[in-house]
């Protein structure tokens, strides 16, 4: 019901183009996205479609122009699913019975500037849950509060402040996504069909898992190296107290990848994966929405910040995922990937695996592993592959205040 409050209210804000609309929290555009009434938003379902209208009404609320295809403001596109996870879906353009539509939604602010920024955000999630659930118990509404209504509501938030007079010097280009849970479906077919020239286009921020800034208010953000101005800006505008992890890499696994292979300088914000990532758990009224303001004023301040620096110049960074070692064991731990200390700190303890069965625990920082020490994430998988399937170590952690060494089988 609240849903479709939200909705009508939308439509009467809209209609009355004399009156400037009524503002709508980031908490109700969560809660309208991440409602039982969508049913997932899965691609090319009726719940993805009654998210895409919510996401027009809201669109044309903001009195964004459209800059879908035909002067609306979707840009649909058609594909044939793969069936096989190593390969990737074939865009066909045609509909048939073993074919599905999604529809990215794209809205412009158009100052006539010499640039323009694109700010996205995916609005699919994985319906009643099928392939990429983490959830075993059968069919169930995975609403995708965090996963990825928190950046929609951001960007939407953005689209409505970035339409002050300070911000005129570049034009703005805001698209929600589509297919992203199937492979950067949306986005990659926007680079390949773009609605305005990408020529033009300084750099793209992409916000995706944006809802759950932890207590040490840590905040992700890839693409660092993409450009040369990203770090120093980065730094300057943190006044909010925020943890930086920083990503060099422009390539991961979200939309702002295909923007990276199109040589655009791109930004990703992501406050982390957590127990509820990919289940029905992960619901409206778990977020952090003061969080979110936080991370939504950041955003702004960097927006602001480049203004003035034009046409952001492009730098190709390392592909990290290329760079990880092969190895014939498991430890059984999710790693925190927020963690900026010195170690692996242990976010999750998998049942049954050796880890859990030598005692480690969630919130331990490992510091050695056998004879090699760790003292990031990429050193901590350089250890494990030196490792075989029985063979006997020591794991060395740090447990609160105490240094602990753990005989560990694997």
């Amino acid at each position: 019901m609240r849903f479709l409050v939200i909705v009508f209210l939308i439509v009467i804000s809209s209609g009355c183009k004399e009156n400037k609309p009524e503002p709508v929290t980031m908490k109700e555009d969560v809660m309208a996205l991440a409602s039982d009434a969508l049913n997932g938003r899965a691609t090319g379902t009726e719940g993805e479609q009654q998210a895409a209208e919510y996401l027009v009404g809201r669109f044309e609320a903001l009195r964004l122009a459209p800059k879908g295809f035909n002067n609306s403001y979707l840009q649909e596109f058609t594909f044939r699913p793969s069936q096989n996870p190593h390969e990737k879906a074939e865009y066909t353009g045609i509909e048939s019975d073993s074919t599905t539509t999604g529809s990215n939604v794209v809205g412009y602010i158009d100052n006539e500037a010499a640039t323009t920024v694109i700010i996205g955000a995916h609005y699919d999630h994985l319906g009643l849950g099928g392939q990429g659930s983490l959830y075993r118990e059968g069919q169930a509404i995975h609403n995708g509060a965090d996963d990825n209504a928190s950046g929609v509501a951001i960007m939407l938030k953005l689209a409505e402040t970035l339409q002050a007079k300070e911000f005129q010097d570049q034009n703005y280009l805001f698209i929600a996504f589509s297919g992203e849970e199937l492979g950067l479906l949306g986005s990659n077919y926007f680079v390949k069909n773009p609605t305005i020239d990408l020529s033009q286009v300084t750099y793209m921020i992409n916000m995706d898992m944006v809802g759950r800034l932890n207590e040490e208010r840590t905040l992700a953000v890839h693409g660092v190296g993409t450009s040369p101005t990203f770090k120093q800006t980065l730094f300057a505008n943190n006044e909010f107290d925020l943890n930086l992890a920083e990503h060099e890499s422009g390539v991961g696994p979200s939309d702002h990848t295909s923007f990276y292979l199109m040589d655009i300088p791109v930004l990703h914000f992501f406050t982390g994966q957590h127990e509820d990532y990919h289940k029905p758990s992960d619901d409206a009224d778990k977020l952090n929405y003061e969080g979110m303001e936080t991370i939504f004023q950041y955003i702004t301040s960097i927006v602001s910040d480049l203004q003035d620096n034009g046409k952001l110049a492009f730098r190709k960074t390392k592909n990290e995922s290329e760079e990880v070692p092969r190895f014939k064991v498991a430890l059984g731990v999710v790693p925190d990937y927020l963690f900026t200390g010195e170690g692996m700190r242990i976010d999750g303890v998998s049942e049954d695996k050796p880890a859990q069965k030598a005692g480690l625990q969630k919130g331990d920082v490992v510091v050695q592993l056998g004879e090699h020490a760790v003292t990031d994430m990429m050193s901590y998988m350089k250890a494990l592959s030196k490792f075989e399937k029985g063979q006997e170590t020591t794991v060395q952690v740090q447990r609160e205040n105490d240094t602990l060494s753990i005989a560990i089988t694997f």
